[in-house]
């Protein structure tokens, strides 16, 4: 009975029923175990949803989220944030608090259950707003005059066509599937079922007769589609696929591509052939492409013209051709150009030959050799293969193409300028890949010149199946679905072979033999096989450069390689091995390393001083045994790219005065002590992690840092930047310290001429409870206003503010703050107990202008405002106050009680009807009742206008 008074006390002053907190108090671990369960359903149903989501958008023809699907999810990841936070209090929680802890457990069960109510159903969530058969693909554009097929190329008719019957919206479906040279039932039958969004039914493993089986019942069932077989080169059993044939009954339309008229008689398809450019049309292509200085040059025009016509209207030759007359204003090397396309294709006979002929008059206008052996690699990779730029230059790094020079940055700048080379004359293309980054992508047709190339020299073999010949020096068999090496097929001397790529094959063994006859061996890549181990027989290998086992998930440990002593790179990122390879010390010539392995146990204390010509090493940041001593990396005098966790902030200190004293310079790097988990986004951040007891500053010297992230320092109260460390900072994260009260001190800097976060374009400030201001006035530096205090560059590039329980903070951005914000696009604030205003006007401000003097709050490039669960939030901006944002887009507000009122926007041009206006593309999303709930006094016919968004 003693704490029944205390607890009717506090009952009645939170206006909760005595018998109701009673029960809070005494179910509380009832509460939190149903809390627990509906907080893992809708992690759950959130994971699903974005591993289906992810699932589509790795494939070109996957739908994407609707506008609906992409708010829920934002939504459920900032709900279950808030359940960590609750849960982290009610754990905490006194036991008088068991009551309040029991209510708020109860609030948030039943919000998470109202967002699994709202969950999107997979299937219909997916869709997209616009034509659901199918994504648009990028095309270039249509040269010629007849409806498109003048000529301009088999797979760009087919993308324009492919894109036009999504636009018509005739068909439930439109398919694009890639066959190739290599065609692989398995993989076009995957392809067809990723789609047709086929999951749960479909097999991922299995023969191909039951998923041909599947396929067709599927396909026989499900209406009108039009399927694309891009690329066909021989006859393809529909039968075998799974595919059905179409009829008028199944609405199913079958088109295909190809090179061969045969196939298409031999598979009962309506022949359309491709016409060639007309001679005008090719003319214009060229002139595009060759530069506007030869257009001008009436002593080239007349040649020129006549070496568009040796091209022959295909728009590829024309391209590379002119490619490689680009820039070239002498009249007698475009005569001795024209008489050498003549001379080509009069030796050969037939359009596919003539083709590559004049493909090969670009290679061979190649005047570095090393450069042609970079083209002729590519070819070495299966057809369609999309690199990254940084993968293809380490793969002509480690071929010896790019000749050896004084640091790693030099050769991939050297990498670079071939890259773009390449791609003026054509036979690169630049591409973006689904996931919106530049890749690099060899045309099939360039792809078939370079084999012709290197058919003619024996010494290579690409995707020809385990055929070995003595005086053999590269072998290509990536992705070539090779399960073993059987004992018949094993090479008995291959005295020259140099490069052996088997990327990409199921194999699980590699026998002890195979390794015993390749005495030249230099690059080996074994990257993303399933081996489960490496024989003894690789210390055979004394010329080896280059050890590739990347992304191998069944690996678990290596032999001793200290043999190996001219090995240059080795990657084992991925893998599962556990301890450092036995006689990784001898390998003095190491200049690449990756060790992002999370199973590895330690770093024998030791190696790395001995690998001094290390340029790049990399360990897994967040496995805590492979943690760093900066006297170990010392002596590393010529480390270029560095990935590293440090044992704690004083060793990452040493490392960066180590850095400072040696003129080490890192071009790109990743310095983190204590565990915290971040996405690379940036070349140069440091990550700080779970310190506690240092007093120390937070970098003693200064280096350039583009990222910086900073979790769990409950040391810190602002950051400290007298050396300009954070000068070109662009994207800055605080996340659960306790004692910050700033991100920038005034007093810091009234004196000094730096510019903090001048570069910053996104800021997340998460979890600081003492935190009141982005930037903190101190008020012993005199009676200068604010305004001329601040640096006119701080946070002038700022494209995100997201803030996140921050319970000291009462106002977001305050209005002399605003002119350096220009830049802004996105502001959410959410869990902030004391925010009252987003916006902020100062008192002095207020006296100066007067009560009734409009305020103008512009911030031009604001598109997203976000609010959500500010109990005491009154106002966006003053009551005197409107807001220019004439790019505002979303308006999202959740839980917000005591706003009433949303601040009347003005147009940037006119002000006509200041009052009467909404920025073009605005949307609000609330709740009805909080809607209902807003006062119009003001400005009346503002809910008229707003109403509809």
């Amino acid at each position: 009975m003693e704490y029944v008074e205390p607890v009717v006390g506090i009952a009645n002053c939170l206006g909760t029923p005595v018998c109701k907190y009673l029960q809070y108090h005494r179910k509380l671990n009832d509460y939190v175990r149903n809390f627990k369960r509906i907080r893992d359903e809708l992690n759950c149903k959130m994971e699903d949803i974005e591993l289906q989501l992810k699932a589509e958008l790795l494939r070109p023809l996957g739908k994407i989220p609707n506008k609906g699907v992409e708010n829920w999810l934002k939504d459920v990841k900032e709900m279950i944030r808030e359940a960590q936070v609750v849960e982290n209090k009610v754990r905490n929680g006194r036991y008088l608090c068991r009551a309040c802890n029991g209510k708020l457990v109860e609030e948030e069960t039943r919000e998470m259950e109202g967002f699994l109510d709202k969950a999107p159903n997979a299937t219909e969530g997916l869709a997209m707003d616009g034509p659901s058969a199918g994504l648009p693909l990028p095309t270039s554009e249509l040269v010629g005059e007849e409806a498109g097929m003048g000529g301009v190329g088999k797979i760009t008719i087919m993308k324009h066509i492919h894109n036009d019957l999504l636009k018509q919206q005739r068909f439930k479906r439109v398919i694009w599937v890639t066959i190739s040279k290599e065609f692989n039932v398995i993989k076009v039958q995957d392809d067809i079922a990723a789609a047709l969004k086929l999951k749960e039914d479909w097999p991922t493993e299995g023969d191909k007769l039951r998923r041909a089986a599947i396929l067709s019942e599927i396909l026989k069932n499900a209406g009108k589609h039009v399927l694309i077989l891009d690329d066909v080169w021989d006859k393809v059993s529909l039968e075998e696929v799974g595919i059905p044939e179409p009829s008028g009954s199944n609405g199913f339309k079958l088109v295909l591509t190809t090179r061969l008229e045969h196939v298409c008689k031999y598979m009962g398809c309506k022949v359309i052939k491709v016409k060639p450019l007309l001679e005008e049309e090719a003319l214009i292509l060229f002139l595009n492409k060759v530069g506007p200085n030869i257009v001008q040059s009436p002593t080239i025009m007349p040649t020129l013209k006549l070496v568009v016509k040796e091209c022959a209207g295909l728009p590829l030759t024309i391209v590379v051709v002119a490619g490689t007359m680009k820039g070239e204003d002498n009249p007698l090397i475009w005569k001795n150009a024209l008489g050498e396309l003549k001379e080509r294709i009069g030796k050969v006979e037939g359009v596919e030959a003539e083709v590559i002929e004049r493909l090969k008059f670009s290679f061979d206008h190649l005047k570095d050799k090393q450069v042609k052996h970079c083209v002729l690699y590519c070819a070495l990779y299966p057809e369609d293969f999309e690199f990254s730029k940084d993968e293809l230059i380490e793969c002509w790094i480690e071929e010896g193409f790019i000749d050896d020079m004084g640091t790693r940055q030099e050769m991939k700048d050297k990498g670079h300028v071939i890259l773009k080379k390449l791609g003026d004359n054509c036979l690169l293309e630049n591409i973006t890949n689904v996931f919106g980054q530049p890749h690099i992508k060899m045309h099939d047709a360039v792809r078939d010149m370079a084999l012709s190339i290197i058919s003619m020299n024996p010494r290579y073999i690409v995707q020809a199946g385990l055929q070995w010949s003595p005086g053999i020096e590269k072998v290509s068999l990536m992705y070539n679905s090779i399960t073993e090496f059987p004992a018949d097929v094993l090479p008995t001397k291959c005295q020259l072979l140099t490069t052996l790529l088997l990327r990409g094959n199921p194999v699980k063994k590699i026998p002890y033999s195979l390794f015993m006859n390749m005495p030249c061996l230099s690059v080996l890549n074994l990257s993303f096989t399933k081996i489960l181990s490496l024989p003894n027989s690789i210390s055979e290998l004394k010329n080896l450069t280059t050890l590739l086992l990347r992304g191998c998930q069944e690996l678990r440990d290596l032999p001793c390689l200290s043999m190996l002593q001219e090995l240059k790179k080795l990657d084992l990122s991925g893998t599962k091995i556990e301890e450092v390879p036995k006689g990784m010390d001898m390998l003095i010539k190491l200049r690449y390393l990756h060790l992002e392995v999370f199973t590895l146990k330690e770093i024998p204390a030791g190696l790395l001083p001995k690998l001094v010509h290390l340029q790049h090493l990399g360990f897994h940041e967040v496995n805590l045994k492979t943690s760093l001593k900066a006297e170990e990396m010392e002596p590393l005098k010529k480390l270029e790219c560095f990935t590293g966790l440090f044992e704690d902030i004083y060793e990452i200190n040493k490392f960066i005065s180590s850095m400072q004293q040696s003129k080490k310079n890192l071009i790109k790097y990743s310095l983190q002590t204590g565990l915290a988990i971040f996405p690379h986004r940036r070349d140069k951040r440091v990550t700080i992690g779970r310190v506690h007891n240092w007093e120390g500053e937070l970098i003693i010297h200064p280096i350039e840092i583009q990222e910086l992230n900073i979790v769990k320092c409950d040391y810190l109260r602002n950051l400290v930047d007298d050396n300009s460390s954070f000068k070109n900072a662009i994207d800055l994260r605080i996340y659960d310290c306790k004692r910050i009260e700033c991100v920038v001190s005034l007093s810091s800097f009234a004196s000094s001429s730096a510019h903090p976060f001048q570069s910053l374009e996104v800021l997340e400030l998460s979890a600081l409870p003492k935190l009141n201001a982005l930037i903190m006035i101190d008020a012993g530096i005199g009676s200068a206003t604010t305004s001329t205090l601040a640096p006119s560059t701080t946070f002038s590039h700022l494209k995100k503010i997201t803030i996140y329980s921050c319970s000291s903070m009462k106002t977001l951005l305050p209005h002399w703050l605003l002119p350096n914000l220009q830049n802004l696009e996105k502001i959410s604030v959410s869990h902030c107990d004391e925010v009252v205003e987003i916006l902020g006007v100062a008192t002095s401000e207020v006296e100066e202008k007067g009560s009734d003097a409009l305020i103008k709050f512009h911030l031009p490039k604001l598109r997203e405002l976000r609010l959500r669960k500010l109990p005491n939030l009154k106002i966006i901006c003053s009551k005197s106050g409107v807001m220019v944002c004439d790019s505002l887009q979303l308006i999202h507000i959740i839980r917000c009680d005591k706003l009433k009122r949303i601040p009347p926007f003005v147009p940037l041009v006119g002000n006509g009807q200041p009052f009467a206006y909404a920025p073009p593309s605005l949307t609000i999303r609330s709740s009805t009742e909080w809607w209902e709930s807003l006062e119009w006094d003001d400005h009346p016919n503002f809910k008229n206008v707003l109403q509809p968004l």
